[in-house]
């Protein structure tokens, strides 16, 4: 399992260079060529989100992007530090703490339409984004 980590200030001028690396790695890790147009879409959305929360709750620290290459599949994780509302919780419902609106649930839409095997992860302490798609072993060549 090989993994590329990117960290990077929550300023949007970063959010194009997270999406050529992932679309880079997730193209050496044997993505289908024609998805990786949904790559690089789901990343951005995914980045921007981040960028967004962080710079609106205040948040100084960087925003993670993991690229994942695992048998079979390629998974790329995108993390925040921003406090998200945790589900089912009364006292986090829509307090002033909590720094989701309707863009960022426009932007978990896309992703959703774009990625088939999309996890997100929010809490009081930041959320993730998982999306992974399948990979094609490289073909054999026979002597």
């Amino acid at each position: 399992m090989a993994t590329v980590e990117l960290r990077f200030s929550a300023l949007p001028e970063h959010v194009r260079t997270a999406r050529l690396v992932a679309a880079a790695v997730a193209r050496r890790a044997g993505v289908d060529e024609a998805v990786l147009d949904e790559v690089r879409l789901a990343v951005g959305e995914a980045c921007t989100r981040a960028v967004g929360l962080h710079r609106t709750s205040g948040v100084s620290a960087p925003v993670k992007v993991l690229l994942i290459e695992e048998e079979k599949q390629f998974s790329i994780e995108v993390g925040d530090e921003a406090p998200h509302a945790v589900p089912g919780d009364p006292a986090s419902g829509t307090a002033d703490g909590d720094v989701e609106t309707d863009e960022d649930e426009m932007g978990l839409a896309v992703i959703s339409g774009l990625v088939d095997d999309v996890e997100v992860t929010t809490g009081e302490n930041g959320g993730q984004i998982r999306m992974t798609w399948p990979t094609t072993p490289p073909p054999t060549i026979l002597v």
